[in-house]
């Protein structure tokens, strides 16, 4: 399967079982290329926000990833580094982000509309 095609499946897959608010997929197979599993599929990372996950641990939600996507991994798929959140997490790391961007900002640089 081409990173194109396993990009998509994946997100037609995850977004049935899952029914994510958020879903982004990079591949990251040219930061593999030489290791002998790169021959065999391509490295995805997948970043996914689903109420499917509110209560649930990070090895259950790693589980249930897995479990959505069992067929696309038999078919160009070596290997996923997953980041789940359920949507109260993301808000809260959403929230330390932009307050940790904020608190870096400096008076008249970028975006400061101040004269």
């Amino acid at each position: 399967m081409s990173p194109p095609s396993a990009i998509h499946r994946l997100q037609q897959t995850l977004q049935a079982a899952l029914q994510p608010t958020q879903l982004r997929i990079e591949d990251d197979s040219a930061q593999h290329a030489g290791h002998a599993g790169a021959a065999h599929g391509g490295h995805y990372r997948v970043f996914i926000v689903s109420e499917a996950f509110n209560g649930r641990s990070l090895i259950a939600r790693h589980r249930m990833v897995y479990e959505a996507v069992r067929e696309d991994l038999k078919h160009g798929i070596h290997a996923l580094s997953i980041v789940a959140r359920s949507p109260a997490e993301d808000a809260a790391q959403s929230g330390r982000s932009g307050r940790r961007a904020a608190e870096n900002e400096e008076p008249g640089g970028e975006g400061d509309d101040s004269e």
